[in-house]
């Protein structure tokens, strides 16, 4: 039996993640979607597409966040429009009425993103693999190579554009307190102390954000019980009964607090989508450095 998106998952901490003994039990389920979302953080070498080719979960298909996006902008991956997402989603052979199950070669980092941008266009049973790669293949599970050939469907995508948050939505959320905005960046790029891996941004954070790395929600790969993640955000000074706006480098990490947030049953306000490649390169918004 497919899971649904009110399927309880009472041994992992969010009803989102999916155990990878249950994806092995169920790979061969009809509209069932297995999605590889790995991406390379900017900074790094490497290319996530041959990785993927080289050995992938059966019948997965390769997500690529920055060709599945507004090119329209000098932005990174900002999210397409319904149009063009349904097409590039049809085409992977994946319709918003499928199971989907999100991956990442990380563990936890860009499966999160994938998982939030399926939502926002209307997919409503969407899950990410606990432990993604990394524990699939410590398991021996089995892998393949190449490119996956799917069948062509039919996604229509329908955009929820309240959930994202919008540059002007940030500047009102700081001026009059009505949501916190809460970075996901490291504490030494948020600080200022370590430079953009991003040329021409500047370096450090919004004045009255808060910061919540999102490796301090995450352990071997793997989101962290429901108790760490609440003292994670309250130990940054976040007060969880609070509208959240999450943001961070680029909008793909954001998208991790934004899935530990819901494992809390507080879904944030709105992601914001140009997170700091946009604001830090805008010489009339306001940074601070500690």
């Amino acid at each position: 039996m497919l899971r649904t998106d009110d399927s309880p998952a009472p041994q992992l901490p969010s009803r989102w993640l999916t155990s990878t003994a249950w994806l092995a039990d169920h790979l061969r389920d009809r509209n069932l979607a297995v999605v590889d979302a790995s991406s390379v953080p900017p900074g790094q070498q490497g290319d996530a597409h041959a990785d993927y080719r080289q050995g992938h979960i059966p019948g997965a298909v390769f997500f690529d966040i920055n060709a599945i996006s507004d090119h329209s902008t000098e932005l990174p991956h900002m999210l397409p429009g319904p149009t063009q997402f349904g097409e590039a989603a049809g085409a992977l052979g994946i319709s918003e009425t499928d199971t989907i199950i999100v991956y990442d070669s990380a563990g936890l980092y860009s499966a999160a993103r994938v998982w939030w941008t399926f939502r926002i266009f209307g997919a409503k049973a969407v899950h990410l693999l606990d432990g993604g790669l990394p524990k699939w293949k410590a398991e021996g599970r089995p892998l393949e190579s190449g490119e996956a050939k799917p069948q062509k469907k039919k996604f229509t995508a329908e955009m929820n554009v309240s959930a994202v948050a919008l540059l002007d939505d940030v500047r009102m959320a700081l001026a009059d307190d009505s949501a916190q905005v809460v970075d996901a960046r490291s504490a030494a790029r948020f600080a200022g102390k370590a430079p953009e891996p991003r040329p021409g941004l500047r370096s450090g954070h919004m004045p009255r954000s808060y910061n919540v790395p999102y490796d301090r929600l995450i352990e071997n790969g793997r989101l962290k019980s429901r108790e760490k993640l609440a003292a994670a955000f309250t130990a940054a000074g976040v007060d969880l009964d609070k509208p959240i706006i999450t943001t961070c480098g680029s909008g793909v990490t954001a998208a991790v607090l934004a899935f530990a947030l819901d494992a809390l049953g507080k879904p944030p306000r709105g992601l914001y989508d140009g997170s700091w490649a946009e604001w830090g390169s805008r010489p009339d918004l306001p940074v601070e450095r500690d």
